[in-house]
């Protein structure tokens, strides 16, 4: 069974929170994030995005960038103040979006949980986004952006939590993009009675999100492991930052695709190609209505493609929208063989819109956008479940969870 454990949280005052809370370092460039942090000096993006506060064009690698991290950190503990909870503790938040709830709880996940296959993932990870997330944890001492989980639902779990969330909460604010976010502290006895049902109730966690800092966190336990010489495997180091949402909850949004060329092709040529597993006729927009298709915009114009293959005699893998579209039109058409590490494609959430992909193509930098049908959490677990692999950016999750309303220390 999965361990879910309460812990000593790093939280801002709550009168802060609203100012102190930033959406996750990875959806956000460095230009949008200083925007964002502009004249807030508590945004905690002056920590998840450090180069912000430094010098244009710096490489975000750079030990300085780290060094500024910390420096950071270690500001906004002081200032805000962010403080050590001195029990350990679950905590329950909850997000709204257009009218959409979403309630989780946040705990301390098990690096070892992650080594064993107990959190189950669907994603490769990038070794240079591993070393990015493991060296700017290291660097703090703290899990600062969480892993997004999720779980097949559990009565007894939705239980607790309307009780625990009928109470008046710790922190509750609206940020700017109209998102609301509630916190509640669960107090140190009950947090301990939400474990063990966590423990009992839920064999397994899928990350829905966050798989870098997942393996950044066995990383961090496993670096910090050799220099104790009392290690037990109990150590808050083995630990990591976690937000576990029931799957029913929920919403994927589709994650699209830009490509920068036609790989030496025609528009006629293209279209040539496509034609010979797909049909294509004109859309009037670009919003995609029905798993098993998608749309492409060229040249000022949308497309609506409908295979002519059985999707349905395929495996669990290959029926993905987002797979057969790297199988047959990525790779062969396109010439982009590894979407992982090509430097000609580039991903876009669906919470972007349809527009996004219009004013890219339109810019002249990009040739072709892809718009794609949302993977199911069902599917994602399915996958997860078979120990495969989904090909990267098969999924977009809304809302995102906000770093710096809770950290977990080691």
């Amino acid at each position: 069974m999965a361990e879910f454990l309460p812990f000593n949280g790093l939280l801002p005052v709550p009168e802060k929170a609203d100012k102190v809370a930033a959406v996750p370092y990875d959806v956000v460039d460095s230009a949008e994030a200083a925007a964002l942090a502009e004249g807030n000096p508590y945004s905690f993006l002056h920590v998840s995005r450090p180069e912000i506060d430094m010098e244009p064009g710096i490489d975000l690698h750079d030990d300085r960038v780290y060094a500024q991290a910390k420096a950071g950190f270690d500001r906004l503990c002081k200032e805000v103040p962010l403080l050590v909870d001195p029990e350990k503790h679950l905590y329950i938040y909850q997000l709204e979006m257009k009218g959409r709830v979403q309630t989780g709880v946040i705990g301390a996940a098990s690096a070892e949980d992650y080594r064993t296959g107990i959190i189950k993932k669907h994603e490769r990870t990038r070794q240079d986004k591993e070393d990015d997330r493991t060296r700017h944890v290291m660097t703090l001492r703290s899990h600062t952006g969480p892993a997004f989980f999720t779980y097949r639902d559990s009565a007894k779990i939705d239980q607790m939590i309307a009780e625990e969330t009928a109470a008046s909460p710790l922190v509750n604010f609206t940020a700017v993009d109209g998102i609301r976010h509630t916190l509640w502290r669960v107090d140190a006895a009950k947090s301990e009675v939400l474990a063990e049902l966590f423990r009992s109730e839920v064999p397994v966690f899928y990350i829905a999100d966050g798989h870098h800092r997942s393996a950044a966190a066995a990383r961090t336990a496993a670096e910090c492991a050799p220099h104790n010489p009392n290690h037990t495997g109990k150590e808050d180091y083995n630990y990591f930052l976690a937000v576990a949402f029931p799957a029913r909850q929920l919403a994927i949004l589709p994650y699209n695709r830009v490509v920068k060329s036609l790989n030496g092709l025609s528009k006629d040529e293209f279209f040539a190609k496509i034609s010979e597993s797909f049909t294509v006729t004109p859309a009037d927009n670009g919003e995609v209505e029905n798993s098993g298709e998608f749309k492409f915009y060229l040249d000022k114009a949308w497309y609506l493609a409908k295979p002519k293959f059985d999707i349905n005699q395929l495996g669990v893998i290959e029926k993905l929208d987002v797979s057969w579209l790297q199988d047959r039109i990525l790779a062969p058409v396109l010439g982009i063989a590894d979407p992982r590490t090509s430097k000609d494609i580039d991903f876009i959430g669906g919470i972007r819109g349809t527009g996004e992909l219009m004013k890219r193509v339109d810019s002249g930098n990009w040739a072709v956008a892809f718009s794609m049908y949302a993977t199911t959490v069902e599917q994602l677990m399915d996958i997860a479940d078979a120990g495969e692999i989904m090909p990267p950016k098969s999924t977009w999750f809304e809302p995102k969870l906000r770093d710096g309303l809770v950290s977990h220390n080691f």
